[in-house]
């Protein structure tokens, strides 16, 4: 099992390029089944979650092959309808390829998946968008099987789910006729797959509106695209600059996409700067607590970004409130900064932060994605070395997390 050894106490400098949206990659890799033909994704990371989504393009009888910063992916002729117990366990999204595998294949079988365990995530969404498309799903044992000839149909959501829009714009695409998706979520990401789906022939507008529109059954073909950057890394990124001090930008990524991320670091007292496909940030004085941060869907602040900015705030003078409402359990990483000298105190879904003169290294574990990258955010400031293990849920976000913080003068290492 990796660990990270990190020595606080050494600011940041310099500029780091960000890699491609894993929130983005993902949903882009299941349409890709969608395409008869070859697929390039450009920009695409090389993470655990990605590795596990070849994974199952090749159970499914697709080609999926690494080259470079890409991957191509040819779904000339899938012969597989089903994942796996074993795939469907490595990560959350895999729920996404539900509406390809059944938009592509006319049925689908899939386990219940896994991923971190942030507290309960039905999928009840998905399954509803599916039935109003025509699908029929039977659930038995852990398990679910969806079958039948998919037609356009109105879609409400009752809420904005990423995850349910997405798997709907999937399933749309293959439905006969024009499909309605209203209250949709808003995520650049969901950009991000519209994008996609224009460039292998579909049709498909509204997306980053809360009403998207799929003209369904339109011929398909392969085609090549690049991901956009992951906004919640360059968040991580700019929230340890906030944390060890020092001057760090993030390029590859739309400013726009952070502006609640950098609107609350500037609150705290850090300089932020954006340029076209870049943000700046030196902080070279005291941090300070903010006004209450709410995550909430996007455009509101993103829940990913929660756990990195939390762990920033932990010396920031005065207190911070966070109320978290996406998820009941994405406070797990509260005991472990407790552990450094963070002083924190969680009823339900808030959190209140007490800022504290300074942190100390400690043994701490991560045991999900963003909680881990925030551990690694607050050993930067803190003084003294840290062990931090549980890094492989790190590695299903995150591409070379070390590298990136080392280019910057950070004092990690893996062993």
């Amino acid at each position: 099992m990796s660990a990270y050894i990190i020595e606080g106490g050494h600011p940041l400098d310099g500029s780091v390029r960000i890699h491609g949206a894993k929130n983005s990659v993902l949903p882009i890799l299941a349409a890709c089944l969608l395409a008869p033909g070859e697929c390039v994704i450009h920009n695409c990371p090389e993470l655990s979650d990605v590795a596990a989504s070849l994974d199952i393009l090749r159970h499914l009888g697709c080609r999926a092959e690494r080259q470079g910063d890409a991957v191509v992916v040819d779904a000339s002729a899938p012969t597989g309808w089903d994942v796996p117990d074993a795939l469907m366990r490595e990560m959350r999204s895999s729920v996404i390829f539900l509406g390809a595998i059944l938009g592509r294949m006319g049925r689908a079988e899939l386990c219940a998946p896994g991923g971190c365990e942030l507290g309960p995530r039905p999928i009840d969404l998905h399954l509803g968008a599916i039935r109003g498309l025509g699908g029929r799903i039977t659930e038995d044992g852990g398990g679910l099987r969806a079958e039948g000839a998919l037609r356009g149909a109105d879609l409400v959501l009752s809420l904005p789910s990423v995850g349910a829009t997405e798997n709907a714009m999937l399933a749309a695409v293959c439905a006969a006729g024009t499909t309605t998706i209203t209250n949709a979520a808003r995520e650049p990401e969901i950009v991000d797959l519209q994008g996609f789906l224009r460039a292998i022939g579909a049709k498909v507008h509204g997306a980053g509106s809360s009403v998207i529109t799929v003209e369904g059954g339109v011929p398909l073909h392969g085609g090549s695209y690049a991901v956009m950057g992951d906004r919640i890394v360059a968040a991580t990124y700019l929230a340890a600059a906030a944390s060890a001090g020092g001057t760090v930008e993030v390029t590859g990524v739309d400013y726009r996409h952070l502006s609640t991320v950098s609107a609350v670091l500037r609150e705290a007292g850090c300089d932020v700067q954006s340029g076209a496909e870049s943000i700046r940030l030196r902080r070279d004085g005291p941090l300070q607590g903010v006004r209450p941060v709410r995550t909430a869907p996007y455009p509101g602040f993103p829940t990913d970004a929660q756990a990195p900015l939390m762990a920033a705030l932990t010396r920031g003078k005065g207190c911070t409130v966070f109320v978290e409402n996406i998820f009941e359990s994405r406070y797990r990483h509260v005991d472990e900064l407790s552990r450094m000298g963070a002083d924190i105190r969680v009823e339900g879904r808030v959190a209140v932060v007490y800022g504290v003169p300074r942190l100390h290294g400690a043994q701490v574990r991560a045991t999900d994605l963003r909680g881990g990258a925030a551990l690694a955010v607050a050993a930067l400031g803190a003084e003294g070395r840290s062990e931090l293990t549980g890094v492989h849920h790190i590695d299903r976000g995150y591409q070379s997390l070390e590298g990136d913080l080392r280019r910057l003068g950070a004092e990690i290492r893996r062993i």
